[in-house]
């Protein structure tokens, strides 16, 4: 296997950074190597150094989507951490739904579950949706789930797992409910699946064209980006969220004084963010 040299590391790191915010200090230069390695010796390089002259140099932008898909491949399943979840079911969902009844409008709810991986976080709100609302077409519900990842989208477009990520999350009672056997493993139902469009974005580049959102899930994000560039995530994540809308993160996260716009509240075992002056608690 060919080893990575320590300028070829920091060369990297700071590329990776330039393409994605992700700050991968010394202490996690590990995963440069073993995360690329393979990538390395797939593309024929010599080097390290060699895979990362063909990204800089290269128009089409292949090698680096797939450096960037190498090491942005993240730790997901279906009802992660499953508190935030019981969080919508039992309060942002009713409240959304109950202003939305109360207000006469017809505006969409608009759902955005940012670094949304392979599909798994974004499946699980629909399902969630459909348990709670019957029939989340009725009330305008509009899932979009995001990721830096081509392959992660692809993925999560196609609604396709194995048996190993079916099981990771999801009951036997929801795998027979909501999914439907295919030669690669199980597809979700179009009843979900319809719920929910995927697009490429990376978060470090603008994202106000995507509008506004009435409930923001960016958990387990954050933490791979320096201070600086989670100020700059969560700022912007507040100027796309509605006036009295829900912005979730990781269970291990904190806004604490770095985005003062936001305020924290807690329901039961979760925590949750609102915008100040927006009206929720």
């Amino acid at each position: 296997m060919i080893q990575i040299q320590d300028e070829e590391r920091k060369a990297l790191s700071r590329y990776i950074h330039a393409s994605s915010a992700i700050a991968l200090d010394e202490s996690k230069g590990y995963l440069i190597e073993g995360r690329l390695g393979a990538l390395v010796e797939e593309m024929g390089c010599r080097s390290y150094g060699e895979l990362l002259a063909r990204a800089q140099s290269e128009a089409t932008g292949v090698t680096r989507r797939r450096i960037i898909d190498a090491i942005t491949t993240g730790e997901t399943l279906f009802f992660r951490d499953s508190s935030p979840f019981e969080l919508l079911r039992n309060k942002i969902l009713p409240e959304l739904i109950d202003r939305r009844s109360r207000s006469g409008g017809n505006r969409p709810i608009r759902i955005w579950s940012a670094a949304c991986s392979s599909g798994q976080e974004a499946y699980s709100i629909g399902i969630v949706l459909k348990e709670l609302l019957g029939d989340p077409y009725r009330y305008g519900v509009r899932l979009l789930g995001t990721d830096i990842s081509d392959h992660a989208v692809a993925r999560a477009s196609r609604g396709v797992y194995n048996r190993v990520e079916i099981e990771r999350g999801l009951s036997g009672a929801a795998l027979s409910k909501y999914f439907v056997q295919v030669a690669e493993g199980w597809r979700i139902r179009d009843e979900i699946r319809g719920l929910a469009s995927f697009r490429t974005l990376n978060l470090a580049q603008d994202f106000t064209s995507l509008g506004r959102f009435d409930l923001i899930l960016c958990r387990n994000v954050a933490i791979y980006f320096n201070e600086q560039d989670k100020t700059s995530l969560f700022h912007r994540i507040g100027n796309t969220l509605e006036s009295d809308g829900y912005l979730i993160i990781g269970a291990m996260e904190s806004l604490g004084n770095t985005c003062p716009e936001f305020e924290s509240s807690r329901h039961m075992r979760s925590v949750y963010y609102t915008l100040k002056g927006g009206g929720v608690r």
